[in-house]
């Protein structure tokens, strides 16, 4: 069983977009994730990232914005301020690694809270520092 996870903004993104290839994937996660009361931590970063990603996709301002109320609201939530010692800890993930700076932030997140990483992003998974376990939502969901 999964005590702590760290979401990136991929997951959360694909289950609330039916379009996407994975999205039943990535919402039966958020589904056992919910059931089972996982801790999930993640960066406030993933609020504005994405309210951008579904403002782009879908054209509509309010369904973003009320998509990131919701995000903001979910019981089981704790989001982890983006603050000096995290900055830190992300760039050095980002130098080691070649990751881009956001998705360091979800790893350095991660690493921070001892929780796995549940990402979509290839790139990201494959770059993960030692230490920080990262799974797709369908290979997490069968840890559950």
């Amino acid at each position: 069983m999964l005590d702590r996870v760290t979401l990136d903004a991929s997951v959360v993104i694909s289950a609330f977009s039916p379009a996407e290839a994975r999205a039943a994937e990535s919402l039966r996660l958020l589904e056992k994730l919910r059931c089972y009361q996982t801790a999930i931590i993640v960066p406030t970063l993933i609020r504005p990232e994405v309210v951008a990603a579904v403002r782009l996709a879908t054209g509509d301002p309010q369904k973003a914005a009320a998509l990131g109320l919701s995000l903001a609201n979910l019981p089981g939530v704790l989001f982890q301020t983006l603050d000096e010692r995290m900055a830190e800890d992300a760039a050095a993930v980002a130098a080691a690694t070649g990751l881009r700076g956001a998705d360091a932030v979800y790893v350095a997140t991660a690493r921070r809270f001892d929780a796995l990483l549940i990402t979509l992003d290839e790139e990201q998974r494959s770059k993960c520092p030692g230490g920080v376990t990262a799974l797709s939502p369908a290979e997490a969901a069968e840890r559950l």
